[in-house]
């Protein structure tokens, strides 16, 4: 995987960079894969519903609204995540089961962390683009994440080497 350095330093800025608050909680510190998108609020219906099927080496990223009250994502739904080939999730939101999550096989990136569970009311969209902090992520755009950040490739670009 090329590091997301060289790959912005490729791009410069046609490569969105994800917010640098992203603290790394999964067990892999680097992973990459075409979007999937979810836009919610404090509730986790559609993130687990994701998490149940087929990831194909594609990454989750959640918009939580920047919410820190309720955590998006837990270690029931990252072992699923990982259990169905997901590479890994960007949250702007909050998880929880911290220790749990660095022993899982999957990326997990978040603003911060929270004992609070989430709701579930089954809101939530799936397949919208998405504005982080004035980055487009769409469905299908590839997502290039380790030590150094996240950044967000659009989809038809192709990476280098």
């Amino acid at each position: 995987m090329t590091p997301t350095c060289d790959l912005y330093d490729h791009f410069l800025d046609t490569a969105g960079v994800l917010p640098p608050e992203l603290q790394h909680f999964g067990g892999r510190r680097a992973f990459m894969g075409p979007a999937v998108t979810v836009k919610t609020h404090e509730v986790n219906s559609r993130v687990r519903e994701l998490a149940h099927s087929p990831g194909e080496g594609r990454v989750m990223v959640i918009d939580g609204g920047g919410s820190l009250r309720r955590a998006l994502m837990g270690d029931m739904i990252a072992a699923a995540a990982s259990e169905n080939g997901w590479a890994g999730a960007i949250i702007i939101g909050a998880v929880r089961d911290i220790d749990m999550l660095a022993q899982t096989d999957l990326g997990i990136m978040a603003l911060g962390r929270t004992p609070r569970k989430c709701l579930r009311s089954g809101e939530g969209e799936v397949g919208l683009v998405l504005e982080i902090e004035g980055v487009r992520v769409a469905p299908g755009d590839m997502i290039v994440a380790d030590a150094d950040g996240a950044l967000v490739i659009p989809k038809d670009l192709p990476l280098p080497g």
